[in-house]
């Protein structure tokens, strides 16, 4: 239960970041890449909020598989991988944004959620459904798919009476999450969901 808390609790993260301000993280042509220094919306309660989402979420997943060496070395491996990731953005933005930057990151934490800056952070700002459908569907259902996965696992090696209707029982859920999954790209990509506002 705690396992599933967390996953949801990254994934309901990464929504209000979305439907807030969205922004498009990663590099371009491999390389680090921003045209604006975004610090409204979660950003202003955090500096990565999408990453401690996601942080969040592999981490409610590692639990819910259950095998210690799996939960250490897997929410190790996540936490240095974003680290790296970070540090090499960090230098890219202080670069580019210089004391605007830096005027940022003294008053914005890097990794905790500053919950006192919410509700200035988010002033004035709309939150956005449409944009947290069309940008994180895929990443909601890949959450749902492997927690799905993990409990048939689990259920196939308990091996009971009840083993054989549980693991029917996950194997619809998982039908139904791939087709709204389906459903949900079909209309993405016809614009239902399109959001011309977003910060790209």
């Amino acid at each position: 239960m705690i396992a599933l808390l967390i996953v949801f609790s990254g994934l309901a993260l990464r929504a209000t970041v979305i439907g807030y301000a969205y922004i498009k993280r990663g590099g371009l042509k491999k390389r680090v890449y921003a045209s604006d220094l975004v610090t409204e919306g979660m950003f202003g309660v955090c500096r990565n909020p999408l990453y401690v989402g996601n942080m969040l979420v592999y981490a409610g997943v590692f639990l819910l598989h259950g095998n210690p060496t799996v939960v250490i070395v897997g929410i190790a491996l996540f936490m240095f991988i974003y680290q790296c990731i970070v540090y090499a953005e960090e230098a890219f933005l202080e670069d580019k944004f210089g004391d605007a930057y830096r005027a940022y990151c003294a008053d914005v934490p890097r990794w905790m959620l500053r919950f006192s800056n919410f509700a200035q952070a988010t002033h004035g700002m709309v939150f956005n459904v449409k944009r947290v459908i069309a940008k994180d569907y895929s990443t909601v259902s890949a959450a749902l798919l492997a927690v799905l996965l993990i409990e048939i696992y689990r259920a196939a090696g308990a091996a009971n009476a009840l083993s054989l209707p549980y693991i029917s029982l996950l194997g619809f859920f998982m039908a139904v999450v791939g087709a709204a999954t389906g459903m949900v790209s079909l209309l993405e990509k016809r614009g239902v969901f399109n959001d011309p506002k977003a910060i790209s």
